[in-house]
């Protein structure tokens, strides 16, 4: 049994004149106790909803969810033993930010020392230490959210929620944060889940990221499966910067493998060996199907593949070539500075191997050998 559990879970919003929506479709999984998971998705993929119900913030419309072994779906959020660090989640004009720290241990009981102890050290920690005796109208964005994180970090809770937690920082502090918070996470063994729809946030902080889109989850991995064993389309486009490659090809046989054409420019041989039984029948009776390559796979300077240059960027450690062939743009990624200019024709590498294949429904009918 996971530490959290999700059940079959559905959130649908009803207003008066209004067709409903909804926002979170048959939500199914479980967090494991000391794992620390990220809900990542574009704006309303049904992340926030999702935490929302989980804090108690939102009635869950079907399913259950289940904290520690205990059915918490029912209960009020001061109930539920969750720390939270909300988007909007207000702290206490009248307090200081030491006492708005400090709200939640005091209710604990905790001798005086204990409590200022663990105020100052969290305060250190995301800094804020200056600020601990101002009151919350008189300090910036940025900082009433590191307050809202410490609150909520502070707290001795079976599970942390953390929405956005540091989008109003500067990139320098956030980066500065994202290790601490992660070592704070881990050297406790705290159970955390944070919103972002930052890839880099979620990478650097989650031990497994759930991509959702348009209320389903489309797949719940760590960051290298979800770049190397993609579920299905969105999943391969979404995940990875750039993004991966996309190309339409029709489907021809040849010498008992599969011919993946793009016009009469660009042609993919996949061997049948290289494809289980399934994607062999999948290949077998589509007349198309989509490929994906990652532009870190894409070799450039070499190969058949000839691309009239769009753009060429040298971003101080590495060259990113964008080019045009048979109507399709192109991203290549190589650690190398490439000399050439737009309209001039460079070749272009794309081993087959190195091919996702996704069917008509958009799932993923075979990875790249090796990811």
């Amino acid at each position: 049994m996971g530490m959290l559990e999700i059940r079959n879970v559905d959130k649908v919003y009803r207003s008066r004149g209004k067709p409903p929506v909804h926002a979170v479709r048959a939500l199914d999984m479980e967090v494991k106790k000391g794992e620390i998971v990220a809900l990542l998705g574009s704006s309303g993929c049904g992340k926030t909803s999702t935490l929302r119900m989980v804090a108690g913030f939102e009635s869950v419309t079907s399913g259950a969810i289940a904290l520690s072994q205990r059915r918490i779906d029912e209960l009020p959020p001061a109930k539920r033993n969750v720390a939270m660090a909300f988007e909007g989640y207000s702290l206490y004009p009248p307090l200081t930010i030491r006492e708005n720290i400090a709200f939640a241990l005091k209710a604990q009981q905790l001798a005086h020392r204990e409590v200022s102890h663990r105020v100052d050290a969290i305060a250190r920690m995301v800094e804020i230490e200056d600020i601990l005796d101002s009151y919350p109208r008189s300090i910036s964005g940025g900082q009433q959210q590191r307050v809202s994180l410490a609150r909520a970090l502070v707290r001795d809770a079976d599970l942390y929620l953390l929405d956005e937690p540091m989008g109003q920082l500067e990139p320098q502090l956030r980066a500065v944060l994202r290790g601490r918070i992660k070592g704070l996470l881990a050297e406790r063994g705290m159970t955390a889940i944070f919103v972002t729809h930052d890839q880099t946030e979620a990478s650097a902080l989650a031990d497994r990221i759930a991509v959702m889109e348009d209320g389903v989850l489309q797949q719940f991995a760590n960051e290298r499966e979800l770049k190397n064993r993609p579920a299905n389309l969105f999943v391969a486009s979404f995940i990875g910067e750039p993004p991966m490659n996309l190309l339409e090809t029709q489907v021809a046989h040849a010498d008992g493998g599969f011919c993946l054409s793009v016009g009469a420019d660009m042609a993919f041989r996949i061997a049948g060996d290289t494809l289980d039984q399934a994607a062999r029948k999948l290949l077998e009776q589509a007349q198309s199907v989509r490929v994906g390559i990652r532009p870190q796979r894409i070799a450039v300077g070499t190969g058949d593949v000839r691309v009239r240059v769009v753009s060429n960027q040298w971003l101080g450690d590495q060259s990113h070539v964008a080019g045009e062939c048979a109507g399709h743009l192109l991203i290549a990624v190589t650690v190398n500075r490439i000399a050439a200019r737009p309209g001039d024709i460079v070749p272009f590498a794309l081993d087959p191997r190195h091919l996702h294949v996704f069917g008509a429904d958009g799932t993923c009918i075979r990875h790249a050998e090796g990811g």
